[in-house]
């Protein structure tokens, strides 16, 4: 899946970019409750020995001298619940009264048994006391601090439920489904059955899957032995989404039994599962629509199912539709046949063994434009006036589909290749096998208002999506804990198909950049391992869909094949996909298929579990000394405070070291080293004039060198910059920036090494140099020293004013130069330098005055639109084309320039439209949200629209979701006050435990604070050099 930002990295397949641094429950005594539907012996959930407690009737478990304390322990409070009432009354009874109505002295017999029953309480307090910290529900004990652990929980007709673990048991395996359903787009509700062939792995008593929001009729089971349908009941527990069957005889090791389930359900109104939309046509009159989003929970909430990606099976899939709709889903069409009632039934041939979260369906009025590959039909759809936006997207799928089937040497399994652009959609594109699913904006291309970077955009969500035909769908990891070997290696191959067909995007500047601002998010402390152990909730699933997944997974195994080579690479890639199609793998499976390649010449397994099963990366410090080279490494960790470490412990990687000097016998050496320990030395040569390491920041790593070998790169950078490359040369400013944040260099460093921006022509050096100077201007801004800003500006400016001066108002030019012209433009206009304003005032309103017909270039499209903005006139304009255009690509640029706006009205405006779907979409809130939020006049706005709006968006958007990262980092990531830190605690800390906790909360706090610390480290510096 791709999660969505309108440039991939403005941080998600969709990323964010950081500043400086985003009634009552019952009790149940289950000692007392008859057991109807008793827990299989592997059925029982423990939780973690410190809260571990043992109840009786659920299964023999051999237990530890701790454990059996706290099964006493357990026992002692049920026994002092049963026994409670019958104490109070032995008490009173011990109480005589005498006959003139006051009370007697108590005997001793009564003061014996009262110091009992005061013992007993004392005891009872205490084992409360000493346990941790549970309440006792129906939904088990229930630790604070973490997540729900269950012992035996109740269904909603209040009998017990026969499985207490989020995860579905491993008895049963489905193997295929047969799947009817009939919306109705109308009153947004549709009737479904599915029926679910199933086969037991080991005997079993209890059918458990997902179900979530299904109003089930009907249940029938057949056995293996009869095939004579039998009614059976239905359990539903909520809390897991999961329904129980209980068989009406046990299921036996080996055999098949088949389920059937009808059911009625809404479909929904939120962007996740079976959903519904509605749209204008060309002559305003209300569309509806209907596709699915499944990844990575939702396929339950569409049909019952065991909605796990390692319970693959085949599906037989039927829509039935009304006639002026078509239907598609993953596989090809077989049979349409007409029904009462003017409906149509479509079935669709039997699928691939696949993941449920990879199904999917859309009912809705379509065009398409279709080619044959090789026995393969690709087609584009989309809604009929759109259709003549397709062609890009189909001539970019051939030459991708046409590529990946030579380089993995597995001929794309299906018998065609769709690709949809759905009127609304919340990620940026979805990887369903057969059924790729995009955002119009990021498959759609419209000659006359997309530019280069939408080209590029839409280019590489398309490579992706099509990767993940073969990593995800043909093998797909066994739990989303590994997540990263679907998103990563996606993002991978996304990059690498650009460069082998379409060498001409420089798609390499956008891999860099992404790499820059993953590392940024990757040296908090928030972050997290690529491959986690600990994902269970659903939230915690969500939450693995971030950049880290994504682009250090992807990063990785750039530096992978760096170091092992195309070849070697190659064919563990192959080899690793033909030994492990239609399966679930891990991450060793991976590694495993490497060290065959390699022999074992190199334990891949070993060098790479240091990247992958450890957050951050290492911060690698070089000393030259005459012809040796000192290399240590240590986490590189944004946090400046001295004796504050990482969480986590000693980290220490297997580091490839690619190194690049000059010296008189050799110019431009290459060298390349492992480096396994904490320190090392490495010999050189000779004694050269400078030393470059990491090549083309091929590595995952940030080099800092020793003052003299820092100063003999910034001396060489004024001589001749291009005797390093363009990414050597963004690489330095990257990392001498980021040192300078940490504190081991000095920001006026920094700046020296910029100075020889005045002889840069690339745009990857320019861009990251732009990046960077701008989190200070953006920090100052919003502390209000606008001189400041104002003086960084100037100094910037000096830097790149020739090649400003330089710039031409058109299309004109390589991909790359179009790129640059774009960006430096922008900064120009948004800061009112040169004339670059006038020009842009000029062409603005040439184009208002032919209304909107006159063509401007696309790459500047956008900064003029902003300039535009800044008028009354003008703004109202745009928001009445933004209104009536049917292009996403100019509308975009049109939506960007309204946020723009210093008028907090008209930005609050666009917000709450957004955010009810009126003439805005929701799925351009987050976008919206982190405009407003970059600038000065609505950067505190963002942040109260979030508060305010806080429970709508969560309903909308789903708790743990990257678009809600998005909101919550793009709204609070140049806060850098202690009043900002204290308040958006403060509003978390208001909110639920599980809201308090997740990651991205953690992270837009450790980020506020981050900031604190750069200003109070740097403003008296700035203040004294600028």
């Amino acid at each position: 899946m791709e999660p969505f930002t309108n440039d991939r990295l403005q941080l998600p397949r969709n990323m964010i970019e950081n500043s400086m641094f985003e009634e009552e429950p019952d009790v149940v005594d289950l000692a007392k409750e008859p057991c109807l539907h008793p827990l299989e012996p592997d059925e029982v959930e423990y939780e973690p020995r410190g809260s571990r407690l043992l109840v009786r009737g659920l299964g023999e478990h051999d237990v530890d001298e701790d454990e059996e304390d706290y099964e006493s322990s357990a026992k002692l409070l049920g026994m002092s619940f049963m026994n409670r009432s019958s104490g109070l009354r032995s008490s009173a009874a011990g109480y005589r009264q005498s006959p003139d109505g006051t009370c007697s002295v108590p005997s001793a017999r009564t003061m014996g048994l009262c110091a009992f029953v005061i013992l007993v309480a004392i005891s009872v307090i205490m084992v409360i006391y000493l346990l941790p910290r549970c309440t006792f529900t129906k939904e088990g004990c229930h630790k604070k601090n973490q997540s729900m652990g269950l012992i035996q929980p109740i269904a909603t007709n209040g009998k017990l439920f026969p499985w207490a673990q989020a995860r579905l048991p491993t008895a049963l395996m489905p193997l295929r489904y047969e799947l009817t359903l009939h919306p109705n787009l109308t009153s947004m509700t549709f009737r479904g059955s599915v029926t679910i062939s199933l086969q037991a792995l080991q005997a079993t008593w209890n059918i458990i899957l997902h179900s979530t929001h299904h109003n089930i009729s009907r249940a029938t089971f057949t056995s293996a032995a009869s095939s004579q349908e039998k009614e059976v009941e239905v359990l539903e527990y909520p809390f897991h989404e999961q329904i129980a069957i209980v068989a009406p005889e046990t299921l036996l090791e080996g055999y098949n039994y088949t389920l059937k389930l009808e059911y009625s359900a809404n479909i929904s109104s939120s962007y996740y599962g079976f959903y519904g939309i509605s749209y204008p046509d060309e002559k305003k009159e209300n569309k509806y629509f209907a596709a699915t989003q499944f990844e990575p929970l939702a396929a339950r909430s569409a049909f019952p199912c065991f909605d796990e990606p390692a319970f693959k099976a085949t599906f037989i899939i039927r829509i039935i539709r009304e006639e002026q709709y078509t239907a598609l889903s993953n596989m090809p069409k077989i049979s349409s046949v007409p029904m009462e009632g003017g409906l149509v039934q479509d079935e669709f041939s039997e699928s691939m063994k696949m993941s449920t979260y990879l199904v999917a369906f859309i009912v809705g009025e379509m065009k398409n434009l279709s080619q044959d590959v090789n026995g393969t039909l690709v087609s584009v759809y989309t809604i009929p006036e759109k259709i003549g936006q397709v062609h890009h997207a189909l001539e970019t799928t051939v030459k991708l589909l046409e590529f990946y089937q030579n380089y993995f040497e597995i001929q794309y399994p299906l018998k065609k290749l769709d690709l949809v652009a759905i009127p609304d959609f919340e990620a940026g594109a979805m990887e369903n096998w057969g059924l790729l699913t995009f955002r119009e904006e990021t498959l759609l291309y419209d000659n006359d208002a997309s530019s280069v970077v939408d080209r590029k955009l839409v280019t590489k969500i398309i490579a992706h999506e099509v990767a993940h035909q073969w990593f995800g769908n043909l093998v797909t990891m066994h739990w989303w804990d590994d997540l990263w070997l679907n998103e990563g290696f996606a993002t991978f191959m996304e990059y690498f198909s650009l460069e082998k067909i379409f060498e001409e995007l420089y798609s390499y500047e956008d891999f860099l950049d992404a790499r820059f601002k993953t590392m940024k998010k990757d040296s908090l402390n928030s972050s997290h391992p690529i491959s986690l152990s600990s994902v269970q909730s659903s939230e915690q699933i969500e939450e693995m869909f971030d950049s880290l997944s994504y682009f250090k997974g992807a990063s990785l195994l750039l530096m992978l094949k760096t170091y092992l080579g195309e070849d070697v690479f190659q064919r563990a890639v192959v080899l690793y996909l033909h030994n492990h199609s239609y399966g679930s793998i891990q991450s060793d499976d991976l590694w495993d298929s490497f060290n065959e390649v390699t022999n074992k010449t190199l334990d891949v397994k070993k060098m790479m579990k240091t990247w992958t099963l450890q957050k951050g990366f290492p911060l690698v410090t070089v000393h030259r000394n005459r012809k040796e080279l000192h290399v240590q490494q240590e986490r590189f960790f944004l946090n400046m405070k001295p004796g504050v470490q990482p969480s986590g412990g000693s980290y220490l990687w297997h580091i490839p070291l690619t190194i690049v000097s000059e010296g008189r016998n050799c110019s431009k050496c290459q060298s390349v080293s492992l480096l396994e320990t904490k320190s090392d030395v490495i010999n050189l040569t000779e004694e050269v004039q400078w030393i470059k390491v990491n090549i083309n920041m091929t590595g995952y790593y940030i080099v800092h060198y020793a003052d003299n070998d820092w100063e003999a790169l910034i001396k060489q950078l004024k001589i001749n910059p291009y005797v390093l490359s363009d990414k050597d040369r963004a690489n330095l400013i990257n990392n001498i920036f980021e040192l300078a944040g940490l504190g081991k260099v000095p920001l006026q460093r920094a700046f020296d090494l910029i100075d020889y921006l005045r002889n840069e022509n690339c745009t990857a050096p320019i861009t990251e140099a732009l990046f960077q100077t701008g989190l200070i201007y953006n920090l100052l801004e919003k502390l209000g020293y606008m001189d400041l800003a104002s003086r960084l500006v100037t100094r910037v400016f000096k830097l790149l004013q020739s090649q400003i001066q330089q710039q031409m108002w058109t299309d004109e030019g390589t991909p790359s130069s179009r790129e640059l012209r774009s960006v430096l433009l922008e900064f120009a206009c948004t800061h009112n330098l040169e004339n670059c304003s006038t020009t842009a005032m000029k062409l603005f309103d040439e184009w208002m005055a032919s209304n909107g017909t006159r063509s401007l270039p696309t790459d500047v499209m956008t900064t003029v639109f902003k300039v535009g903005a800044k008028t009354e006139k003008g703004w109202s304009f745009l928001l009445s084309k933004y209104m009536s255009l049917r292009s996403e690509a100019e509308k975009n640029k049109i939506l960007e320039a309204l946020a723009s706006s210093e008028d907090v009205r008209k930005l609050y405006w666009l917000m709450k439209t957004s955010l009810s779907g009126d003439n805005i979409r929701t799925q351009k809130l987050s976008f919206l949200i982190r405009t407003v939020g970059q600038r000065f006049p609505g950067h505190l706005l963002a942040w109260d629209f979030v508060k305010e709006n806080w429970n709508k968006l969560v309903q909308k958007f789903h708790l743990g979701s990257y678009t809600m990262h998005s909101i919550v980092a793009g709204s609070t990531h140049l806060f850098s006050t202690k009043a900002h830190l204290s308040e958006v605690q403060a509003f978390f800390k208001n909110q639920s435990e599980a809201t308090s906790q997740l990651r991205y909360v953690q992270e837009a706090l450790e980020v506020i604070q981050l900031n604190i610390q750069w200003m109070e480290k740097n403003l008296k510096i700035l203040k004294w050099w600028l």
